[in-house]
């Protein structure tokens, strides 16, 4: 076994690999970019090394940078734990000829199934099934055009050098295809380095599931089962469970052998991730869609009902050790469910979002674990992925092990920082998911039902009394009663005490409840009903949703407002940086007209003209990092659209 392994990652991964590192008496280097210096990865290792500043391309995608932090620390081997370089061969070559062991498969390996036109065609010759698409790599905008129309709508546009749902694009309409294939290209572009792409037939209401392989480099390969990750946004992943409630140990047996397969087909070595559609109609028809060759985020499922540590296997058999086991050996005990909690907005369409820790708890024993990158302090910007962390439980069936995840979201705390926590927990308990009918689109399907954009009293009356309490005097003897925020008058009835606040829209509030409040909790008492609050600073949590309330001071708001009309000006969804700008000052533009592309967290977000009009105001340009709500640009309505609405 090695004596030191660097860790070329950051965030919860990096912090998951540390405790390995440290059960097996491993020595750990962590490597942080400026934005992560006080970061838990970099406080959890032995040693830590400054890469670069907070830019990725300027830290933790530098080649150099990292094989530079590697020979200063001794390291004997690198792990690139999942994003950033973890599937880049030309990487894994450079640790090689720097005399270092890349915990991961052989670069040629990685070059092979990185490449999702070549891995079809390299599985497919081994006998496993794959989805009908288009073949060839470098096809030009017309030909993937001409290859979805022969293929027949909708299709799924997908980059081949990559995962993770980035840049992927469900096409329905042939009229927007053309669009379709230049913001595929730009996102693939963004997050690999390369804008090539492929078509394949979209299958609708199918499920995703992928199984586990580990393989050591004496020629022995394994499957451990099987994950379903059917739950999923945009086309990434949210929630993850194993085993599948769809497969029969035939059909379980059958796609293991067909992933072994494929693993065989490219030479692998270390842990790996096989892909397949399976039509929910009929699990026995399963299509090869790609290999991840990486740790992949849910593997704590697969550890949970195997009791197995993969990331051991993964130092093991990259130190040159046999598996010590076979497939007959390999058994799956109870069922495991993991929700992974990103810094993201529900009420705001899921945007990204950011911001400083201000409290914190995560879950941890009887069945319960949370792998996280997260401590109080940590600041959430919008440079790196938003997952902050991963909530996994375990138990005798799925139905424990839902009701147990479901209660680990709700305990779940993280104020400061939006999250989908609280989605995730109704998600979880949706009809059909604890039925176990699931399919990809099932999310998008029911979202407005999983999502509120109504604010609950209660949350007022909680933000109310945080305020009243502030207002109360303290000390002993004798009270001032015009110091009592009573609503005390002299020569009149007493007035409520009202107060202006905000969370979206401004609401006048009086408190009518009975409360509570210490340093980290609110309790109110309204209607007959108790209700308990997480509180820190103007953010308020409970069962996994949190709310920031802000005090509204309406004059501010209205000389605010005052200099620029709130329906001309186009504002940031997101905290992020603008990416594309495709107008100028003057220019005219229509109604919906893209003008402005801003990217946070790996994610693409197109700015629209709110109406017809012409652009007097651009405060941007490609490169600029905005604030949320921060003004872009302004559009005066033509002097006819004016008339018309008035």
């Amino acid at each position: 076994m090695f004596e030191t392994v660097l860790v070329a990652n950051r965030g919860e991964i990096a912090v998951r690999v540390i405790r390995t590192l440290r059960s097996l008496g491993v020595r750990s280097v962590a490597v942080f970019s400026d934005a992560d210096a006080d970061a838990r990865h970099v406080r959890e290792a032995d040693t830590a090394v400054r890469i670069g500043p907070a830019p990725a391309a300027e830290s933790y995608l530098s080649v150099e940078r990292i094989l530079a932090a590697a020979a200063r620390t001794g390291a004997q081997a690198v792990h690139p734990g999942y994003g950033f370089l973890a599937e880049n061969a030309a990487f894994a070559r450079a640790c090689a000829e720097a005399g270092l062991v890349f915990v991961g498969p052989p670069a040629e390996a990685i070059s092979l199934m990185g490449d999702k036109i070549r891995a079809k065609e390299t599985v497919r010759t081994a006998g496993v099934p794959v989805v009908p698409g288009s073949s060839g790599s470098g096809l030009t905008d017309a030909q993937l055009a001409d290859a979805a129309h022969e293929i027949g709508m909708p299709v799924l546009l997908k980059p081949s050098a990559g995962g993770g749902g980035k840049g992927m694009r469900l096409v329905r309409d042939p009229a927007v295809l053309g669009d379709e294939i230049a913001a595929a290209r730009r996102e693939a572009r963004a997050s690999f380095g390369d804008d090539t792409l492929l078509v394949e037939r979209w299958i609708d209401r199918p499920r995703h599931i992928e199984i586990q392989v580990l393989a050591d480099s004496h020629g022995t390969v394994v499957h451990l089962g099987e994950r379903e990750c059917s739950l999923q946004r945009r086309h990434q992943k949210i929630i993850e469970e194993a085993p599948s409630v769809l497969l029969d140990e035939a059909t379980r047996a059958a796609m293991g052998e067909a992933a072994v397969q494929a693993a065989r087909s490219c030479g692998y070595r270390g842990a790996g991730t096989v892909e397949f559609i399976v039509p929910g109609e009929d699990p026995s028809s399963y299509y090869f869609m790609e290999m991840n060759t990486r740790l992949q985020v849910e593997h704590p499922v697969t550890e949970l009902i195997t009791g197995l540590d993969l990331v051991e296997w993964q130092l093991r058999v990259a130190a040159g050790e046999r598996l010590s086991f076979g497939q007959q050996d390999v058994t799956l005990t109870g069922h495991a469910i993991e929700a992974r909690v990103c810094a993201e907005d529900p009420a705001r369409g899921f945007l990204p979002s950011g911001g400083t820790v201000l409290r914190l708890h995560e879950p941890q024993g009887d069945g319960v674990r949370t792998d996280s990158g997260l401590s109080e302090g940590t600041e959430v910007g919008s440079l790196y992925d938003p997952m902050l962390s991963k909530v996994i439980a375990h138990g005798p069936d799925r139905a424990t092990a839902l009701r147990k995840l479901r209660a680990a979201l709700a305990e779940t705390v993280t104020l400061g920082v939006q999250t989908n926590a609280g989605f995730l927990r109704r998600l979880l308990a949706h009809p059909a998911v604890m039925a176990g009918e699931l399919d990809t689109g099932l999310v998008e399907r029911e979202v407005d039902g999983l999502v509120s954009a109504e604010v609950p009293e209660e949350v007022y009356e909680a933000a109310a009394a945080v305020r009243l309490d502030a207002l109360r005097p303290r000390g002993e003897g004798w009270t001032d009663p015009f110091s009592v925020p009573s609503g005390w008058r002299l020569g009149s009835e007493p007035r409520p005490v009202a107060f202006p606040l905000r969370v979206v829209d401004p609401v006048e509030y009086v408190p009518r409840g009975t409360h509570t409040v210490t340093e980290d909790r609110v309790r109110v008492v309204l209607d007959g009903v108790r209700h308990t609050f997480h509180r820190a600073d103007d953010w308020l949590g409970r069962d996994g949703d949190a709310w920031q309330v802000r005090d509204h001071d309406p004059v501010a708001a209205s000389l605010a407002g005052a200099a620029r009309s709130g329906t001309d000006s186009l504002t940031a969804p997101m905290p992020g940086t603008v990416t594309v700008v495709k107008v100028a000052v003057g220019d005219e533009v229509t109604a919906g007209q893209s003008l402005l592309v801003v990217e946070a967290m790996k994610m693409e977000h197109v700015v629209s003209a709110p109406h017809a009009g012409t652009v007097t105001e651009l405060d941007v340009t490609p490169g600029t990092t905005v604030a949320m709500d921060q003004v872009l640009a302004v559009i005066a309505p033509h002097e006819q659209d004016t008339e018309a609405e008035e």
